[in-house]
């Protein structure tokens, strides 16, 4: 008899499949289906029917997939989207999955995760044309130059400074932990250009270019083996005003919107196969009777209730998210799809045993994000530990949920009105 475990997931795949989707590209679409949902699928049907996945390049797939409004359907008309829901976004991206059509969500995730999204948002008619479309088809990627050594969780505090200079700044200072800096064409970069003000409100929000004279990238050995890090230094580095995402000094509200999707991102990226190699590592096992497999088995099943859970929530907090903008929700979706995947990449090291110390090579690698999708276990499972750092520790998402979903009292801010320039810094 199939494990329930296993036949869940295997529902979780064949809901996926989304067949009422199929059927309507193929021209049986039952009146239950909505026009908004009648009008992307008619796109869909058209998009492969003129542009085979099969013999398309991925840039022109892409591409034409952008310019039909399906890369975005929540944006506006003539910028990847139809000004629909964003709930059908995923009924595009499942129809598009089934007939093998390209994505460049493992390779931009950046980009496609919360660079669009600011870029959208804050930028003008002119930014949007400029950087969305060749974002989407990855001929562009992105990063993201937030952090600094003196500035994580406490990123508003950041030293970065940007000088104006005509038509231009001058930025100078350094970012770390950007992740695929060295192959990244732009990078969204929060430097400060008023000191004297408190430190959420001297921020200006810029997209750099990477290979722009005086910027320096430099990549950081992972316990991974990977170098998907990086430092980021700049030194008398000139951008245009015209990069700039919203107003002077304005840049934190901006910082906001990119975080909160950031978060969205990493939530909407719960590792279902996690779950389903757990549970092929169980049925490998020779061993189910002992005390140790009964309590393996044990902890199985409880990471299966819990990612069960953790699924139903974030079907939850995407039907509450009917605006483009996400809201608090990602922080909550973050929150538990951190500790779900930390809870399953260690339930799967000791169902392993001693495999699970053995890699193949620890030879330093690309870096690139598509790299991670193919990690071996005892790789995964180091990389599991950064997930409650990365886009936000779980403390921070803490404190988001408490304030901002539960309206709870703030934290202390004993810095919140001071001038930056007053703070005494390490």
């Amino acid at each position: 008899m199939t494990p329930p475990a296993e036949r869940s997931l295997r529902a979780r795949e064949d809901h996926a499949s989304h067949p009422a989707t199929v059927s309507a590209i193929a021209g049986g679409a039952s009146e239950a289906v909505s026009s908004p949902e009648t009008e992307v699928l008619a796109r869909v049907g058209a998009l492969l029917a003129e542009h085979d996945p099969t013999t398309t390049s991925e840039v022109e797939f892409l591409g034409a997939q952008y310019d039909a409004g399906l890369a975005w359907v929540h944006f506006e008309k003539g910028f990847g989207g139809l000004g629909l829901g964003p709930a059908l976004q995923e009924v595009i991206d499942a129809a598009l999955r089934d007939a093998g059509a390209p994505s460049g969500a493992d390779r931009n995730p950046v980009g496609y995760g919360h660079g669009a999204g600011s870029v959208y948002t804050h930028g003008t008619d002119e930014q949007r044309r400029r950087w969305l479309r060749p974002l989407f088809t990855c001929e562009e990627l992105w990063c993201q130059l937030f952090s600094e050594p003196g500035a994580g969780s406490d990123v508003a505090g950041l030293a970065t400074i940007a000088v104006r200079d005509g038509d231009e700044w001058v930025v100078n200072g350094q970012k770390i932990w950007s992740s695929g800096a060295m192959h990244a064409r732009w990078g969204i970069l929060i430097a400060r250009t008023d000191p004297t003000q408190p430190k959420h409100r001297g921020i200006t929000f810029f997209v750099a270019d990477m290979h722009a004279p005086g910027l320096e990238v430099r990549p950081i050995r992972e316990m991974t083996g990977g170098a998907h890090f990086n430092e980021t230094f700049f030194t008398d580095v000139r951008i245009p005003d015209a990069h700039r995402l919203g107003g002077v000094g304005m840049g934190w509200s901006v910082a906001v919107t990119t975080l909160m999707y950031e978060r969205v991102l990493v939530s909407d990226q719960q590792e279902e196969h996690a779950g389903a190699q757990a549970i092929a590592l169980w049925r490998a096992r020779d061993d189910r009777t002992s005390p140790v497999a009964l309590a393996l088995r044990d902890r199985l099943v409880m990471a299966w209730v819990e990612s069960e859970a953790t699924r139903l929530l974030l079907l939850r907090a995407k039907s509450l998210r009917s605006k483009a903008e996400p809201g608090a929700d990602g922080s909550l979706g973050k929150l538990a799809v951190t500790r779900v995947g930390q809870q399953l990449a260690n339930l799967c090291v000791d169902l392993s045993g001693p495999d699970a110390v053995v890699d193949a090579d620890y030879t330093p690698h690309g870096g690139k994000f598509g790299d991670r999708a193919e990690m071996p276990l005892p790789r995964r499972f180091l990389n599991s530990v950064s997930s409650s750092i990365s886009g936000g520790t779980s403390e921070i998402m803490r404190n988001i949920i408490g304030e901002r979903v539960l309206g709870l009292p703030g934290d202390i801010r004993v810095d919140k009105d001071v001038p930056w320039n007053e703070v005494r810094r390490s």
